[in-house]
C-alpha cells in the first residue's frame, strides 16, 4: 500500500474569492470543475456546495464552501467540509481500511459521496486535524 500527497482542501464562506486569491494573486492554475464530476445531493446524501480547483501543477487545492451538517447528515463523525483537511491517495484502499482498523483508529467511510470516481475515508491524526485517503474506483 502506498500513499502519495494528492490535495489540500480549505473551506470557505467565499469559495469564488479564497480561489481568486489563489489564482488571480500567487497564480495557481485553475482546474475546471468538469474534471471533478460528482453525484448529485439528495435529502440524505451527498454534497452540492460550491467547489472550485486550482494546482501548481504538481499538487491540487480543492476550496470548497463550508457546510456544518454534512457529518449529521451522512451519519458519520468526521465532517471534511467543516474546517477543511489534508489529502492522500492510496493504491489500496482497504488494505489501509484494515490498517486503521488495527490501529484502532476510527475513520468515517464515505465511499463515493463526494467523488464519483473515488472511494473516500476521513480520520484524525493525533492532534485533531482530519486527514483523508483515496482511491480511484475508475
Amino acid at each position: 500500500m502506498k500513499l502519495e500527497f494528492h490535495h489540500i482542501n480549505f473551506v470557505s464562506e467565499d469559495v469564488d474569492r479564497l480561489h481568486n486569491f489563489y489564482t488571480k494573486i500567487l497564480g495557481l492554475d485553475n482546474i475546471p470543475t468538469e474534471m471533478f464530476p460528482r453525484p448529485d445531493e439528495t435529502k440524505d446524501a451527498g454534497y452540492s456546495g460550491k467547489i472550485k480547483f486550482a494546482t501548481d501543477g504538481k499538487m491540487q487545492m480543492h476550496l470548497a464552501e463550508r457546510n456544518l451538517d454534512i457529518g449529521f447528515k451522512h451519519n458519520e463523525i468526521i465532517n471534511p467540509v467543516e474546517r477543511g483537511h489534508i489529502a492522500f491517495k492510496t493504491d489500496n484502499i482497504q488494505e489501509f481500511l484494515s490498517m486503521l482498523d488495527s490501529n484502532n483508529i476510527p475513520y468515517s467511510d464515505y465511499g463515493t459521496t463526494f467523488a464519483k470516481e473515488w472511494h473516500q475515508v476521513f480520520f484524525h491524526d493525533p492532534e485533531g486535524n482530519i486527514i483523508e485517503v483515496h482511491q480511484s474506483v475508475l
